[in-house]
């Protein structure tokens, strides 16, 4: 069930921080190997020899520990592991992660690593009802955190309601149910596009967007967790490739397009990258200089619509196209046009006016729009749009109940 797989578990300072041996247990059973980071306040509920006894590793705690940074530095630590659990997830840890704090090995793991959290919140009722508490829960659910609990219940304290630790066989479920979800593309393959294209003047200048590639970059990478073999097409962007993606740099359109034909067959592409609608017709090939008779006139053709191109009718044509419309008013109508004119099968529009900071932002508002609905998505961080997007794609693929948007035509 859980065979092979790397838990990294953080068991911060909380009553409940005797739930976690039970987990260990669990886990392990599953074929699952833990390792465990103790805080100091988890230690005055838990001792570190349990821990290792039950983990059957050392046990971490300390961010100076010379020795510990020799044999396992404090990122490698955090990157080791398939998904962190951090069990207790109290306010205080809750709080470092929402506000960048790395003053422990705990928080500094949780902020260096590249792989996928969950938290388990136990608190008082009413640290967890607090407007703070509150905020970061929503700020770490935007950034991509997983969830699971609290429950509600008696408390430690004597009082009543949700904060609550999730019981270990709950956690278990959800880091399950993680794992399951990501082999749903596996055997699958996919293409992706991203960034902005560059379409050069001369040999240093270029006409080109804003565009950051986090969203592309963060769809790669949700296809690959998924399992799916994954080609991500890439302009220029200040972004690290993707973790067990593929990645082809290009700089024009007419690059990207080639490279995009070169990934194919596959059976998903999402065409997210904002690529220029038109290229100058010739580029000078030497840099245009200022000669006091104003700016030289720039005739521009029109760039090959990668896109269209992908989602015309052929033999290697994918299974499902999707493509984005970065629009600034009528969102949904324009989306709406652009789906008709393309012949993809969905498109997924946003707000990039400028007060939303959407272009070249961490977090997006997207409306998902086929031929037969529309789904409209909440505000979420773009690591958990690209989640969310795969997880259709799969229902999509697999031929699940709910591939149809809501709205769709029964």
């Amino acid at each position: 069930m859980l065979d092979g797989k790397r838990i990294l578990l953080v068991v911060a300072g909380g009553i409940a921080a005797y739930k976690t041996l039970e987990l260990i247990r669990r886990l392990r059973e599953r074929g699952a190997g833990v390792r465990a980071v103790l805080t100091r306040a988890g230690a005055e509920f838990v001792t570190p020899l349990s821990l290792a006894a039950l983990t059957g590793d050392k046990v971490y705690g300390e961010l100076f520990d010379l020795t510990d940074e020799a044999e396992m530095g404090h990122i490698q630590l955090s990157r080791d592991a398939d998904l962190l659990v951090v069990a207790p997830a109290t306010a205080d840890i809750m709080a470092k992660l929402a506000s960048g704090r790395a003053d422990d090995l705990a928080s500094t793991a949780l902020l260096a690593t590249d792989k996928p959290v969950l938290m388990a919140p136990a608190m008082n009722v009413r640290m967890w009802e607090h407007p703070a508490t509150r905020d970061n829960h929503a700020t770490l659910r935007r950034r991509g955190t997983l969830f699971v609990g609290p429950n509600q219940g008696d408390m430690a304290c004597g009082e009543y309601g949700f904060g609550r630790m999730a019981e270990p066989e709950e956690i278990l479920a959800a880091i399950a149910g993680h794992f399951a979800a990501a082999g749903r593309l596996a055997g699958r393959r996919a293409l992706v596009t991203s960034g902005p294209t560059f379409e050069p003047l001369d040999p240093v200048r270029f006409l080109g967007n804003r565009s950051s590639g986090r969203q592309g970059h963060a769809i790669a990478e949700a296809l690959a967790a998924a399992g799916a073999e994954t080609t991500l097409v890439t302009g220029p962007v200040a972004l690290p490739d993707p973790p067990g993606v593929a990645t082809v740099h290009v700089e024009t359109a007419e690059e990207m397009l080639a490279a995009c034909r070169a990934a194919l067959p596959a059976e998903v592409a999402v065409c997210a990258a904002a690529v220029a609608d038109w290229r100058p017709a010739r580029k000078a090939e030497q840099k245009l200089k200022k000669d006091g008779g104003g700016a030289p006139p720039v005739a521009l053709v029109a760039n090959p619509d990668i896109l269209a191109s992908l989602a015309a009718a052929g033999p290697q044509r994918p299974a499902l196209v999707v493509g984005f419309a970065a629009e600034t008013e009528n969102l949904e109508a324009h989306a709406r046009a652009k789906l008709a004119k393309k012949g993809c099968d969905w498109i997924l529009a946003n707000d990039v006016s400028p007060q939303t900071g959407t272009f070249g932002g961490a977090e997006t508002t997207l409306y998902l729009i086929g031929p037969d609905g529309s789904e409209p998505w909440p505000k979420m961080s773009k690591r958990e749009a690209g989640r969310r997007l795969v997880d259709r794609i799969a229902e999509r693929l697999g031929g699940a109940e709910g591939a149809r948007l809501p709205g769709a035509a029964q």
